[in-house]
């Protein structure tokens, strides 16, 4: 517990070292460099630090999916609130109607796919089944925009729905030889359905609120920051739905063991600290993202994301030693193969390196 703890301290004084740099004064033609690369730092450190804090939560209190969900969206919204709003006091570019509906959206897949690790549901599994993503979104473009793709494109999706297969059957074999000699086996396995069920659902409207906000976008204009701040902020009266179970694991959480922050010289417990740690990491991973799209391209964006999805997954399996057979590492690599197959990466990759020899036969 101790090792861990330090560990999540490292990464805050990391994060504030970064912050502090990211206010240093640069010279104008290197902004733009530096820009990209503080938010390429902010989504890696943010979002795979973001992963394990909530790790560390799950493993303790498995069913603590609603108060962290909460806890995520209240600090996001008063941030919102203040430096984008202005206090309420700015107008939103988006008719508040079709945040409505958005936000919607985003709050049942947020709840949903929290609440699914309740349901028997392995955190690898849980970040490589969302990983198909684009699965989703291609279905419901074909269906919705009439979208049609290329070859490599049907092949990604090939790949990607056939990695996500193989491990999710090879954890279906888990929960089996898990639950043997138990009686109460067949309801573990039907809980770990329900939980599929539940992710595939999260999955399939994830890519719906793509497709209606990126709709509004062409028809308003991007307003990313804005978009995030209702996002978060409309659905929080929603959360009085849960507000027993949130009570209660505020409960659990004040209960648990106390711990010495060094920094600040504070005593708190620490299901509380860790859930700190999950909430601000999780406010850098969105705001890396954000300063992403502003800065590069969308094909940039789509690679950094894939492979902090990629190095979350393996960190996650080393340091919590969670159970991986060797086909889950197949059908792990055939995900992310498809992934890069998809956002046209290894192409980019190849013609990158043939680009030299190119120009040198045109020379001669």
């Amino acid at each position: 517990m101790a090792a861990r703890f330090t560990f999540v301290l490292n990464l805050v004084a990391t994060l504030v070292s970064l912050r502090q740099r990211q206010q240093q004064r640069v010279l104008p033609q290197q902004r733009v460099t530096m820009a990209t690369g503080i938010a390429v730092a902010l989504v890696f450190i943010g979002c795979c630090s973001n992963v394990v804090s909530l790790e560390l939560l799950v493993r303790e209190f498995p069913g603590c999916g609603n108060i962290v969900t909460f806890a995520q969206f209240l600090l996001i919204a008063l941030e919102g609130f203040i430096f984008e709003t202005n206090f309420g006091r700015k107008k939103p570019t988006i008719p508040i109607s079709n945040y409505v509906i958005m936000v919607t959206m985003f709050f049942t897949v947020s709840v949903i796919n929290n609440y699914a690790l309740n349901f028997n549901i392995a955190m690898p599994l849980h970040m490589i089944f969302r990983s198909g993503s684009l699965i989703a979104n291609m279905i419901l473009g074909i269906i919705i925009l009439k979208k049609r793709y290329s070859t490599s494109k049907y092949l990604s999706i090939v790949l990607v729905s056939a990695g996500i297969f193989i491990c999710t059957i090879m954890s279906a074999k888990q929960v089996n030889v898990a639950s043997e000699g138990s009686e109460d086996g067949f309801y573990v396995l039907m809980r770990w359905l329900i939980g599929i069920s539940m992710l595939t659902f999260a999955l399939l409207m994830s890519a719906r609120m793509g497709i209606f906000q990126e709709t509004l976008y062409k028809q308003y204009g991007k307003h990313s920051k804005e978009a995030l701040f209702y996002n978060h902020c409309l659905p929080l009266p929603g959360f009085l739905l849960f507000a027993t179970d949130i009570y209660r694991h505020c409960d659990l959480f004040t209960q648990s063991a106390p711990v010495v922050i060094p920094v600040f010289g504070l005593t708190m417990p620490i299901m509380w600290f860790y859930l700190l740690i999950n909430v601000i990491t999780q406010y850098v991973c969105i705001r890396g993202v954000f300063i992403l799209t502003t800065e590069c391209t969308s094909l940039t964006v789509t690679l950094v994301v894939t492979l902090r999805k990629f190095l979350s997954l393996i960190f996650s399996i080393i340091y919590f030693q969670n159970p991986f057979t060797t086909w889950h590492w197949v059908g792990t690599a055939v995900v992310f193969l498809g992934t890069l197959l998809y956002t046209e990466v290894l192409s980019s990759i190849w013609t990158a390196l043939r680009g030299p020899a190119i120009k040198d036969k045109k020379a001669e």
